[in-house]
């Protein structure tokens, strides 16, 4: 999944790059910059694939492009808040809610077969939940850490 590999070579190359610039890792801020880059990257695909992330939501849900859009910017603007102490740990508190309120509609999504780069029903289908639950989970755990825990 594209995310994941943001995120974990954002991570790395943060790592490296920290240690380079002042001879120590810093793991905590890495953490936390490659959440924000992950993030602005999928805030930004709300934009770029509005009708696949429409489709998303199911059918009895209104104003579906405006909340895409608000859902965009608030993922943007929550990944940038993470890289500042005194919006931190609102910014991780958002992002948990965010996480966890959007689980149905990746189910729904992968229940309807929706492939959100196409605008298109011949996605993965159920068996991508395998994948994106414990994955929202990992996001959830990771921003916990990195902005909770180690802040």
């Amino acid at each position: 999944m594209k995310v994941l590999s943001i995120l974990l070579i954002t991570f790395i190359v943060a790592v490296a790059a920290s240690k380079l610039i002042s001879g120590d890792f810093n793991w905590t801020f890495s953490g936390r910059l490659a959440m924000c880059v992950m993030l602005c990257f999928t805030g930004i695909g709300h934009f770029v694939m509005l009708k696949g992330m429409m489709m998303m939501i199911p059918p009895f849900i209104p104003y579906k492009k405006e909340l895409i859009w608000v859902t965009g910017i608030l993922e943007i603007a929550s990944g940038i808040a993470l890289l500042f102490p005194a919006c931190r740990y609102i910014a991780a508190l958002v992002l948990t809610i965010f996480f966890i309120i959007i689980i149905p509609s990746n189910i729904y999504a992968a229940i309807k077969k929706v492939n959100i780069e196409k605008a298109s029903f011949d996605g993965p289908g159920e068996s991508y939940l395998w994948f994106r639950i414990p994955l929202q989970l990992f996001f959830i755990a990771w921003i916990c850490y990195f902005a909770v825990y180690r802040n």
